[in-house]
């Protein structure tokens, strides 16, 4: 159980004042569309299931899911495991002094990780969505695992068993007179219980989903900033006719 537990904490390589190495491969591009219901519930099941665990969302409540489409019985019958009330926040089931004790510090809260992250390869959403894509075995590594995204990373892979386990594959070239290795793609060791499409699609979803819980009135502030450009613009046209009309009879 405890076993169990350190992988779910440190999954994301998320542990407190972790920071992304800067090397790594180019972020790929991560399919967010925060107005996608479907990826956003799927997401949702994917972050109470495999992150609520040990990491928190304490500034997100369970019944603002109700703006992706789910209902209240929705929510209590499927993602409800660490409270018994809809309005609560997303605590982490973890006792927070075990984890301390477990882990040397408590799992980071994941509200706004998704907002943290960007750097200069790309937005947060592109550093997890790649991040959660490029992990490998590596016997060198006290937890069996390694990150193309992280390189040296400290976290095992938390959703292994759904991905498998994965080679990068190198080939070597000749630049400027040295020889380089150069990262070409990858090869399937054990297949996992997602072939490679689903389990791009799944991680897209879980990252859709926190790239929306950092800032779930995104989608209204869009959808009212289209109606006030439309307001302005129609006041804009009623302000240039009446100027005109009173400066018309002026010499």
């Amino acid at each position: 159980m405890k076993k169990v537990l350190m992988t779910l904490a440190m999954a994301f390589g998320l542990v407190a004042g972790a920071q992304a190495n800067t090397g790594g491969i180019a972020w790929d591009k991560a399919p967010v569309k925060t107005n996608d219901m479907v990826s956003l519930q799927n997401g949702a099941k994917l972050f109470v299931n495999y992150c609520l665990n040990c990491h928190s969302a304490a500034f997100m409540r369970f019944n603002r899911l109700k703006d992706i489409g789910l209902t209240d019985q929705q929510i209590k019958d499927n993602l409800l495991f660490t409270t018994e009330k809809v309005g609560e926040t997303m605590k982490a089931a973890i006792d927070p002094r075990q984890a301390k004790e477990w882990f040397g510090a408590n799992p980071p809260d994941l509200t706004v990780i998704a907002r943290s992250r960007a750097g200069s390869n790309g937005s947060g959403a592109d550093y997890l969505y790649t991040y959660l894509r490029t992990y490998y075995p590596d016997d060198t590594k006290a937890t069996g695992w390694n990150n193309m995204a992280f390189p040296s990373v400290a976290m095992p892979h938390a959703l292994w068993e759904l991905q498998g386990k994965r080679e990068p594959q190198y080939e070597t070239v000749e630049q400027h007179g040295h020889e380089v290795h150069v990262f070409t793609g990858w090869k399937q060791i054990t297949p996992g219980t997602m072939t490679s499409v689903q389990y791009d699609q799944a991680v897209g979803d879980l990252v859709n989903y926190l790239q929306w819980m950092g800032e779930p009135a995104q989608n209204t502030r869009v959808r009212v900033g289209v109606w006030v450009l439309l307001f302005l613009a129609v006041l804009t046209l009623f302000a240039w006719r009446l100027n005109a009309a009173f400066w018309k009879d002026v010499k």
